[in-house]
């Protein structure tokens, strides 16, 4: 029974960490965001709508800096405040924001955004038992060592999901009519702009896929759906 001790404790430790993770992540979300109410960008997304065969698709300003894009748990759809600020400036236009709004689709439908509430909470709890098991056997690098081999489990779990999301978005901006090419000349302008960050990290330990193995998996599809 003791030895089981630092692992039930993990999985009680993960539980909690999870209902407070989903209770942290929406308040902020309630507090910080407002209803996309950009016409073209609404235009947009309301082809997806009728693509998916829905009255509309929940789209938010989140009203943070940095570039990005996010799906709740509960379906929203969330575009930073930056994000879109580049969009009004003329460096990103209306249909790759778009791409972005159907790559966090992709997450909502395939059951990421819930995934990775749950995942976060489990990478904690393994984390905490890997630093109680390894801490006994190696005291000092043992809480390192547990770092290192939860992050490189959560980066190859988040490639995974990221392609998926792709591919769904593929379809989905195809079914829409508004094609793949916007996603890819999304890929290249991030690239641009993340190129001294991302070069800082081997590929392996990136939550993301390289830029150009995301474009190859995109002109792959093309080929096989005949879009190209």
């Amino acid at each position: 029974m003791l030895r089981l001790t630092p692992i039930l404790l993990a999985v009680i430790y993960g539980l909690v960490m999870y209902r407070l993770s989903v209770w942290r992540t929406h308040k902020e979300l309630d507090q910080k965001s407002t209803e996309l109410a950009d016409p073209d960008l609404r235009r947009l997304t309301d082809r997806m709508a009728a693509a998916l065969g829905v009255q509309a698709i929940p789209v938010y300003i989140y009203e943070i800096d940095p570039v990005n894009g996010l799906a709740a748990p509960d379906g929203r759809i969330f575009i930073t405040r930056g994000f879109y600020r580049k969009y009004r400036n003329g460096e990103v236009t209306d249909v790759e924001l778009a791409s972005v709004i159907a790559h966090e689709l992709g997450h909502v439908a395939l059951g990421h955004a819930r995934k990775r509430m749950i995942d976060f909470s489990g990478q904690n709890a393994l984390r905490t038992a890997l630093m109680l098991i390894i801490g006994r056997f190696v005291p000092f690098v043992g809480p390192w060592i547990a770092n290192m081999l939860t992050s490189l489990l959560a980066a190859r779990l988040s490639r995974g999901d990221e392609y998926e999301a792709d591919e769904y978005a593929a379809a989905l901006l195809v079914k829409a009519g508004i094609g793949i090419e916007p996603q890819k000349s999304l890929f290249r302008k991030l690239e641009a702009l993340t190129a001294s960050r991302a070069g800082m990290a081997p590929a392996w330990l990136m939550s993301h896929p390289k830029t150009d193995q995301r474009i190859a998996a995109l002109d792959a599809l093309e080929q096989k759906w005949g879009t190209a």
